[in-house]
């Protein structure tokens, strides 16, 4: 069983998130960006600011390339609150198979 490593409060992000059906590396580290996210939808704030924020991107120098990163992140983090927290549940309650 591999030992998780904490998020982490105002990690940089990657240009895509890699989607896999089980929390990777990458979720655990971004659980907060994702969470805020989630947060800023939440109060109907404008991508572009939750861009600038949460994710440390300029959406006035490159508008396109990061929208797809807010978008995808904003995915994950929707997959994270469907499915991905039943994984964090199996993990924490000692079941080997769904470590990662």
């Amino acid at each position: 069983m591999q030992v998780m490593t904490k998020p982490l409060l105002n990690p940089g992000v990657d240009d895509t998130v890699p989607f896999e059906d089980r929390i990777t590396d990458y979720d655990v580290a971004h659980f907060i960006t994702y969470a805020r996210l989630l947060d800023a939808e939440k109060v109907g704030a404008a991508w572009q600011d939750a861009a600038r924020i949460v994710l440390h991107r300029d959406p006035a120098a490159d508008p396109e390339s990061t929208h797809k990163c807010w978008e995808d992140h904003l995915t994950r983090a929707h997959w994270m609150t469907t499915k991905g927290y039943a994984y964090l549940l199996k993990m924490t309650s000692g079941h080997d198979e769904f470590a990662i």
